[in-house]
């Protein structure tokens, strides 16, 4: 996505990477995938705040398509907390490095990214109509 919304930074990528397994790997964090999603629509609404009225639209467009995004991620899979969705607690070291090497992370996780950008680009064609057919 950040190639798609023209960010091409790889500060930006590095700012998402503490969102893995939940902020921090913490147990009862929402899921990364939903946070750096959250992050990415920011960016993507991102104007100049010198006009107050395009700013605030901008703030409420972010908010509402994440708000899709939250409710559309836990139809789908039944929650957005990072445990409830892997079963496991990553604080833990351990449990961390197991779920790693037994490839759990790449049945469950991956499954969660690609949902949301997947959505990503939904609300992005629902935004711009006219970009969809391309």
């Amino acid at each position: 996505m950040w190639e798609t919304y023209g960010l091409d930074n790889e500060d930006l990528l590095w700012a998402g990477t503490a969102l893995q397994g939940g902020i921090g790997g913490q147990r009862k964090a929402v899921c990364g995938a939903i946070s750096s999603s959250a992050v990415c629509l920011g960016l993507r609404h991102r104007c100049s705040l010198d006009v107050e009225e395009e700013a605030n639209q901008a703030r409420l467009d972010a908010r509402k398509e994440a708000g899709e995004l939250v409710e559309s991620f836990a139809e789908n899979f039944g929650d957005i907390i990072c445990q409830n969705l892997i079963g496991v607690d990553l604080s833990d070291p351990e449990v961390r490095r197991h779920f790693r090497e037994s490839g759990m992370w790449e049945e469950k996780c991956h499954n969660y990214v690609k949902f949301a950008v997947e959505k990503l680009y939904e609300l992005d064609e629902k935004r711009n109509p006219a970009t969809s057919s391309d």
